[in-house]
């Protein structure tokens, strides 16, 4: 069966960046409020658009994909419900539908963020646990930028208005094991739209801090 167009990674990154562009002109717009309430049309947009790339491509392992976002989700139901793992948090309604009070989209972020690093950092020369901990690194960076704008957007919030170190600690080691299992059952090849979706990302939310 033929590949779908979209599969291409450029076709790929041509809606990548217009939907990010479309949806950082709308998140400062007067109208901002709509936008808001496409966020998950957003994320399922996106990952449609990187996972089917990476089957195309022959480097994402659906079941690992699934499993990752299975875990990814219990730890946040964990977290939430516990506040043992990132502080004491819960989330608000931007995200969508919720199950025991975390987002179902919050595991296909995970897996999102897992896969696309796992593949940008796939041709670097160098052990895997080496490769997993710059992955981990650049994601926690990315949670930096992303808490600001989380809290703003009602994704989530914190309890007295703080972000505890714990929460970054959380995604250091969460991510790391996550990448090392990505590596370990998986054979990731470098990918060309993983990479430009990590980069936009962050300057989507890198922007949303300054506006």
């Amino acid at each position: 069966m033929k590949a779908f167009v979209w599969t291409d990674w450029r076709i790929g990154l041509i809606l990548l960046f217009l939907l990010h562009f479309c949806g950082l002109i709308g998140l400062i717009s007067p109208i901002s409020n709509w936008f808001i309430a496409l966020t998950p049309l957003n994320l399922l947009v996106s990952a449609l658009l990187l996972f089917g790339n990476g089957l195309k491509a022959g480097n994402l392992n659906p079941k690992l994909a699934l499993s990752i976002a299975l875990a990814g989700f219990l730890i946040e139901v964990a977290g939430v419900h516990t506040g043992l793992i990132f502080g004491t948090y819960k989330y608000g309604s931007t995200l969508g539908t919720k199950l025991v009070d975390v987002p179902l989209l919050i595991g296909v972020n995970w897996m999102m963020l897992t896969y696309a690093s796992a593949s940008s950092l796939a041709g670097l020369k160098a052990p895997n646990w080496v490769k997993s901990a710059i992955g981990a690194l650049a994601l926690v960076g990315m949670d930096f930028l992303i808490e600001p704008v989380a809290i703003r957007l009602d994704m989530w919030n914190w309890e007295g208005n703080s972000i505890p170190l714990e929460n970054y600690v959380a995604w250091l080691l969460i991510s790391f094991l996550m990448l090392q299992a990505y590596y370990r059952y998986s054979s990731p090849k470098f990918n060309k739209l993983a990479a430009a979706f990590l980069l936009i990302q962050f300057l989507f939310f890198g922007i949303l801090n300054f506006v």
